[in-house]
């Protein structure tokens, strides 16, 4: 990913918590037939391996799993808030006119050699913890154990797991850090007027500006 220093973030507890809180990317692999990608809960165990660790599960049926270049690294995508900003909100427009629209953006690049595995009671364990992650805010939360055992063994016939140790991430926050200050006041204005002032989008970057 291309990441200019403005924008660079390297912070491993920063991406980590990003992860978690995005919880849903796109894995792209490489197979026997070229580039494939899938879009996926997964969940990320932080204290396994120097990086972490990424787990989640595909249908048996999804071609990806028959990967074959494991040697060559996959990459999970984790896409945060994003936004159009336009060169209205920027105060240089008036001054000179030199200003061109652009997207601002919040994402999280990893990388690591992938492995799938089919055992059921890891398999078991695997969509548990998942279940159990975004079931925790609901009132009476769902468990795996409250369907039929005979059904829950069938369904996970059905899946494949994966698990991903991170060998590198990247970490991109592109939200007007580059623009003069005056600027960087009018995006955050232009952002909570359009869109809102508690959008993930303004919030992330209100903080990011306000706080470099």
């Amino acid at each position: 990913m291309y990441t200019p220093p403005h924008f660079r973030e390297d912070d491993v507890a920063l991406l980590h918590e990003t992860i978690r809180r995005i919880a849903f990317g796109t894995l792209v692999t490489l197979g026997p037939d070229g580039l494939v990608a899938s879009h996926v809960p997964m969940l990320l165990d932080a204290d396994k391996g120097e990086r972490g660790t990424l787990t989640g599960h595909l249908a048996k049926a999804n071609i990806q799993t028959r990967t074959e270049a494991t040697e060559i690294e996959a990459l999970a995508i984790f896409q945060g808030p994003e936004a159009y900003i336009t060169p209205n909100w920027y105060a240089t427009k008036q001054e000179h006119g030199k200003v061109v629209p652009t997207w601002n953006y919040v994402a999280v690049h990893t990388y690591g050699p992938i492995s799938f595995f089919e055992d059921a009671e890891r398999l078991r364990e695997q969509v548990s913890r998942l279940t159990d992650r975004h079931e925790a805010a609901n009132s009476e939360p769902w468990a795996l154990n409250d369907a039929p055992e005979k059904f829950v063994r069938g369904q996970l016939k059905g899946i494949i797991g994966f698990e991903i140790p991170i060998t590198r991430m990247d970490g991109k926050w592109k939200l007007s850090q580059n623009r003069p200050a005056a600027d960087k006041e009018g995006v955050i204005r232009g952002l909570e007027a359009r869109d809102g002032e508690d959008t993930p989008i303004t919030a992330e970057t209100r903080q990011t500006l306000r706080s470099s």
